[in-house]
């Protein structure tokens, strides 16, 4: 018996968002979970579990006897509670089992119970037990999280603790452990399990009340309203929750200009305005989808996860642009907008630069720091510039200094961006640091005499801040669940905003509860919940309000500030909403009825469908309350098409077992004088929702309604459709009520009538059995009766002229069965250019069946192209909407229709390109993007890119060798070689012999450069090193590294100091003497530099691995690049697994 090695899941707050194929997963998980756990926390074994009763107590032995104590029990029933059981005389149980006294937690009883000789191991066995299970009801179930312990009576710390949960039910209403620890060490008196033949063991039990989210009403618990998650959308939802809570901003947003013909998908502002008035006014969760619509975001968008500090910014940003010249312009500054100022003051003379910048949220280093004090204190902390690091002033030289941040003033809404994210140097990756955090209430940046403040503050203003919002991140660098709290009010009341679920918090649950570290026992354990370990769930970004200006941003917003069309657009939304809700409560009450007529089949037939007879949903629908009379139905039927009731008679539709749906039985009397309602669940053989009916009208010479002929068991009725082979057109002829011993002979001068043909025209006809999975259209016989041809009602005849053999050949749908299979298996799609892949260029009707060199033949001559093999196609891709990452092969499918499947969805959409060479060559050939750094220029002009083809079996010396008769060599005898870069680092240096195909040219550079000739003859003590250029920026007390610009290789001598070294570092960079000299030079390994004295002997320092040195290890030129570093920023702290966040409106 082992302890369970599952850590549990915590189902009620996965950190991912969840959609149906992940909930089936993780049941599946469960199941697979709890089924491995059996040999562990294990119910009795069949063998060993006898039939015990709601309170029986095993009889003991005579001199044994037991103490139970229960703390924490009380009146209530509390959801959690310990219970103490001690066993004396415990050497002297000579039960298999033994039970403890009932204890109850939650309103249920429970036992312990123990094997103390062990069950069927040397182990001692501890279960818990629901106590009453045998009289509890049917399907009874409890949700229970437990810790069973053994005492260790001398030192606390060494005594034995299990944890585990459990869904008891009828089947399993005990659960432990087998071996939980043993025997040999509980009898061991030293180790201090048994003191004076007793035995202590604590039950620690919590009961989860698992909440059913449906029945609970946000608005009526808490006044607030959720978001709806999209998919993984609770980052966003969390953010304007955070933002919609600062009426300032609220109010800004809704004086934003917009207009009644602006769409709220296609308008930011619009869109935001329409989200926050349902967020102040709905009744129930919000949904945004019309807002990412208006940020230009697809499906796939939403269904990916991104960084919620990355989104506040880029979504700020766009709303200050589209503030602009409105009422409400500088309202992101006037809420957001801090300054602080950098400065640089020499020790030694007198020269002080300074430099002042604005900040919309501050990033507070979490690692090292025990709370936000803490933090601030780093930020401001001052660093010393001194030996190679010293800094260089236009007017005194390199000079002792000191360099930090002030801050000039703080804003009215203070956002700080807790950095739980970090890149780890050792493990080259990002990591979440969950260390504990700690913020305060309330915040003041005054302390200590004004410490983080500049000289030129404004001291007046009083920098005590009051927590508004606490933003929660849950999970791990890979992904994770967002949700926030937040006091809107700035009231003690605090309210956790969590997708669609509001719910009131108090302020430990808040604060204390996301400060991180390790996982504090808690007093009421929630299912699934572990204790003791390190927390996931923590503080991401805090959102302070300045108290002095807790009026002006916690100010009244309502009607008056919505623009009247909102409020319009808005009331109308609801009004329909509220007609589709009470729609569907009285969907109990009534039946939809929907009558197709002659006029639907003629209509719809050879235009909207061709296969059965007519498109249900494009017919006459009448609501109806179920308890009418079939009878009263008839008289609207009556009013609404002026045909009176007794010329009415009406059919049953029915599905058959070949998937067709057909008129199948008339209504009969007695049936007419039911009820809506019964004659639908007598219809309902097919599931639907309606009740279908077909509306039989026989008309007269003057076109109105007639009596119709008596229908007898006899009669049968058909209906008919004409086929036009010559104008590839099917369309409805008309019904017949005929006698079903009657032969379709007697009946074709009344079909010739419906066509318009002579009377005695020959006419073949054809039964239109079924269309899928595939089509079955028959040859009738004319000569055998209905009967005989199996014919009953609701049957489709197809007719057509009769054509001798040679006549047929004319026309490419001959008959009636070749043109239904033609349009069961044509497609119309929709072709798109790759380079335009959100807009149609042209569409083809095409068959599903066509090979691919069909579909790329009906492609070249819609452009022109007189060779099909230059295009290449790509499929659709259902979810995100875009092209497939890779084309279609040339040949590579069979079929248009598997071209159009993906992950079993049809797409109309295909994409195209017109090649340079034929496909079936390209695919053989490999094409190589290369960059040549030329030798002898400057390095601003020396890269030129070559495109190069050939074929995937070639070699790199084959490329090389290609490369040669392209460019500029500095001689003829150059040798040249080709590498791979990666983030400006070289990733590896490619042999000759290496294979093109198995090149990867998606994500790394290709480089090709001559070989220097000092590097082709190596003395025995000399290396190759690698040598990049980088950029350091110091950020509380933190060096980032960022690589810019060309790799190199370096040569270096044994005994070579990095003076002599810089001398051709110059010489080959060709960098001017000023610039030069600001240069710093570092040796890195895993990230971190080491900054170099000009006398540092290189050789030393330097692994040699291979002739191309250690890759790990490198020769960092420290100097500034011009390339801006603000994105660049953003990428190194957004976390594995996300993408940058765009807003694309």
């Amino acid at each position: 018996m082992t302890v369970p090695t599952h850590e549990p899941v915590d189902v009620l707050s996965f950190p991912f968002p969840l959609c149906f194929l992940e909930i089936l997963l993780i049941t599946l998980s469960l199941s697979l979970f709890f089924q491995q756990q059996e040999d562990d926390e294990l119910r009795l074994p069949s063998d060993l579990t006898d039939i015990y009763h709601p309170m029986e107590v095993d009889s003991l032995d005579s001199q044994t006897k037991t103490a139970n104590t229960v703390k924490n029990q009380s009146v209530e029933d509390p959801l959690s509670s310990s219970f103490t059981w001690k066993i004396e005389n415990f050497s002297r149980l000579n039960t298999r089992r033994h039970h403890s006294d009932v204890f109850v937690v939650g309103g249920y009883k429970w036992r312990i119970l123990i094997f103390p000789k062990g069950n069927n191991v040397n182990d001692l066995s501890v279960y818990l037990v629901v106590a009453d299970s045998a009289s509890l009801p049917y399907g009874w179930k409890r949700y229970a999280q437990f810790s069973l312990v053994v005492i260790n009576q001398i030192h606390n710390k060494y005594s034995i603790r299990k944890d585990t949960y459990h869904q008891f039910n009828a089947g399993e209403s005990d659960w432990g452990f087998t071996s939980f620890m043993p025997l040999a060490e509980v009898y061991d008196l030293s180790r201090g399990y048994l003191v004076n033949d007793t035995l202590i063991v604590e039950a620690e039990v919590g009961i989860c009340q698992i909440v059913d989210n449906r029945a609970y009403d946000s608005k009526k618990e808490t006044g607030y309203v959720g978001l709806k998650n999209q998919g993984a959308t609770c980052y966003m939802n969390s953010l304007l929750q955070t933002l919609y809570h600062i009426p300032y901003f609220r109010k800004a947003v809704y004086h934003i200009p917009t207009t009644e013909n602006d769409m709220p998908s296609g308008s930011i502002p619009l869109a935001l305005q329409s989200l926050f008035y349902k967020l102040q006014y709905s009744d129930s969760s919000v949904a945004t989808k019309e807002l990412t619509k208006s940020f230009g975001w697809d499906t796939q968008d939403s269904f990916m996860q991104h960084d919620v500090q990355e989104l506040n910014r880029v979504l700020c940003e766009k709303l200050e642009d589209k503030m602009k010249g409105t009422v409400v312009e500088d309202t992101i500054q006037k809420l957001f907008a801090g300054h602080h100022m950098n400065y640089i003051e020499c020790i030694n003379v007198d020269y002080k630069s300074t430099r002042k910048e604005s900040f919309c949220d501050l990033q507070l280093d979490v690692k090292g720091c025990r709370n936000v004090y803490a933090s601030f204190d780093k930020y401001v902390e001052v660093e010393r510039l001194e030996g190679d690091n010293k800094h260089r002033s236009e007017q005194y030289g390199l000079q002792e200094a000191k360099k930090g941040v002030l801050f000039i003033d703080f804003p009215p809404v203070l956002q700080l961006q807790l950095k739980r994210f970090e890149y780890d140097f050792m493990q080259d990756t990002m990591g979440k640091i969950n260390d504990r955090y700690e913020f305060p209430l309330h915040l003041d940046l005054d302390r200590d005499d004004g410490k983080y403040l500049s000289p030129e503050a404004d001291r007046s203003v009083r920098n005590l801040y009051m927590l508004h919002s606490v933003l929660v991140h849950s999970g791990g660098v890979h992904g994770g669940h967002y949700y926030v709290y937040i006091r809107p009010t700035l009231s003690d009341q605090w309210y956790k905003f969590d997708d669609e679920r509001v719910t009131k918090e108090d302020m430990k649950k808040a604060l204390e509860e996301q400060y991180g570290g390790e996982e504090l026992p808690r007093t009421k354990p929630g299912f699934y919940n572990t204790p003791k370990l390190t927390k996931n769930s923590n503080a991401y970004m805090l959102v302070y309000i300045r108290e002095s200006d807790q009026e002006k941003i916690i100010c009244n917003v309502d009607e008056k500030d919505i623009a009247d069309h909102i409020r319009e657009r808005l009331k109308k939304e609801k009004e329909e909403k509220e007609h589709k809700k009470k729609e569907k409560a009285e969907a109990d009450l009534y039946t939809n009825i929907k009558v197709a007529r002659d006029d639907d089949l003629a209509e719809h037939i050879g235009k909207d469908i061709y296969f059965d007879l007519v498109d249900h949903d494009k017919v006459r629908s009448f609501r109806i309350q179920k308890q009418t009379i079939f009878s009263v139905f008839m008289e609207e039927v009556a009013r609404e098409f002026g045909i009176p009731v007794q010329f009415q008679r009406f059919w049953l539709w029915a599905k058959r077992q070949n998937q067709t749906y057909r008129p199948n039985h008339p209504l009969t009397i007695l049936e007419e004088t039911q009820s809506v309602g019964r004659l639908k669940e007598i219809s309902d053989k097919v599931n639907s929702a309606e009740l279908m009916l077909f509306l039989e009208v026989e008309l007269g010479l003057d076109l109105e309604p007639i009596a119709l002929p008596c229908k007898t068991k006899e009669d049968i009725l058909l209906f008919f459709k004409h086929y036009d082979p010559e104008k590839e057109k099917l369309r409805y002829a008309g019904k017949l009520l005929v006698k079903s011993a009657v032969k379709p002979i007697e009946i074709l001068s009344q079909l010739n009538e419906m066509a318009g043909y002579a009377a005695d025209e020959e006419i073949n006809l054809y039964e239109e059995v079924r269309f899928e999975p595939s089509v079955m259209c028959e040859p009738i016989d004319k000569e055998s009766t209905f009967q005989d041809s199996q014919l009953v009602s609701g049957d489709i005849i197809c007719f057509q002229k009769s054509f001798p053999d040679e006549s047929a050949n004319q026309y490419r749908y001959p008959d009636v069965p070749s043109f239904l299979e033609y349009v069961h298996n044509r497609q119309v799609v929709h072709f798109r250019s790759l380079e335009n892949p959100k807009e149609d260029d042209f569409c083809l009707e095409m068959a599903k069946l066509y090979t691919y060199d069909d579909v790329v033949e009906r492609v070249a001559q819609k452009l022109g192209l007189d060779d099909p093999s230059t295009i290449r196609l790509t499929s659709h891709n259902c979810y995100t909407l875009q092209p497939k990452p890779q084309p279609v092969k040339y040949r590579g499918v069979n079929h248009l229709s598997d071209m159009l499947l993906h992950n079993n969805q049809v797409s109309d959409i295909l994409y195209y390109e017109v090649l340079d060479i034929p496909l079936p060559e390209l695919q053989c050939l490999k094409t190589l993007t290369v960059a040549f750094h030329h030798a002898a220029t400057k390095e601003e002009c020396q890269v030129v890119s070559h495109t190069i083809m050939m074929p995937k079996q070639s070699t790199v010396g084959d490329v090389i060798n290609d490369l040669k008769t392209k460019v500029e060599l500095s001689h003829p005898d150059a040798e040249l070689r080709l590498l791979q870069v990666f983030h400006h680092k070289i990733y590896k240096v490619l042999q000759p012999s290496d294979k093109i195909e198995n090149i990867n040219d998606q994500y790394l550079t290709l480089r090709a450069e001559e070989i220097p000739e000092e590097e082709k003859n190596l003395g025995p003590n000399d290396c190759l090193i690698h040598a990049y250029h980088f950029s350091s920026e110091r950020t509380q007390n933190q060096t980032n590294i960022r690589n810019f610009g060309d790799p190199f290789f370096l040569l270096i001598h044994e005994g070579e100091t990095l003076a002599e070294i810089k001398v051709r570092i110059q010489r080959k960079l060709q960098v001017p003497d000023e610039d030069f000299a600001k240069w710093k030079f570092a040796f890195l390994s895993l990230g971190r530099p080491e900054y170099l004295q000009d006398s540092a002997i290189l050789s030393s320092r330097f692994q040699r691995k291979g002739m191309y040195g250690a890759w790990e290890q490198y020769l960092g030129l420290d100097h500034n690049d011009n390339v801006p570093k603000r994105a660049n920023a953003v990428d190194q702290k957004r976390h594995t697994g996300e993408k940058s966040v765009k807003i694309y409106n």
